[in-house]
């Protein structure tokens, strides 16, 4: 059962369309879907927002902190009112899944993503769940860092958001604890379209009068 829905950023106007802020959009379509608006909770160090869905107390969080210091606002909230590691959901931009797609997944290492480490440094453990939310990768390790900070070309915008809109459906699973159904709405995506049919080639006998 999630209790604690976060997404992962850095603040900022210049950082609003980036690839690396694709945690960010997730919980602004969850905040949407839930009808509750995001404050800045300074004891926290995020915007924030508290709801009940059937019964049950729901947060949603996206620390202000900066990506690299992303546990500070986590931990706080988490121990703050006794959340454990696996009511937690992280949503993250993941370079090794493409943009369409997003994945959910419980503990594992945080593959040289900043804003997953410093969550492991301070809740103390890797047992939470994480929504892997496709970025692409650039190719090169080098252009990473350029990759995650750049706006997507809108194709791998819309994508993105496909994935978000697909990954918000599973809500009420994540919430009620069903993860085996969430994962199976989040990992369904649609078919490739399929490729038109090649023009057919008439062979046109010659003329029996020729």
């Amino acid at each position: 059962m999630i209790k604690l829905f976060v997404g992962l950023g850095n603040p900022g106007a210049e950082y609003e369309a980036t690839r690396h802020n694709a945690g960010f959009w997730w919980l602004d379509a969850v905040a949407r879907e839930l009808k509750v608006n995001l404050v800045l909770e300074k004891n926290y160090w995020g915007l924030a927002a508290r709801t009940q869905v059937q019964g049950q107390t729901v947060w949603l969080l996206a620390p202000q902190t900066f990506m690299n210091l992303s546990g500070k606002s986590v931990g706080a909230l988490a121990k703050f009112f006794k959340i454990q590691p696996d009511e937690i959901l992280v949503a993250h931009d993941e370079l090794d899944i493409e943009p369409g797609q997003a994945k959910l997944k419980k503990g594992g290492g945080h593959a040289g993503h900043n804003g997953l480490r410093d969550i492991h440094a301070q809740l103390g453990s890797a047992d939470y769940w994480r929504l892997r939310i496709g970025i692409g990768h650039p190719g090169e390790k080098s252009e990473v860092v350029h990759w995650v900070l750049k706006k997507p070309s809108p194709e791998q915008r819309q994508g993105i958001e496909d994935s978000i809109i697909r990954s918000v459906k599973a809500l009420a699973q994540l919430m009620s604890g069903d993860m085996e159904k969430a994962m199976v709405q989040i990992h369904t995506s649609k078919p490739p379209r399929p490729k038109p049919p090649k023009p057919l080639t008439l062979q046109i006998p010659p003329s029996a009068e020729a």
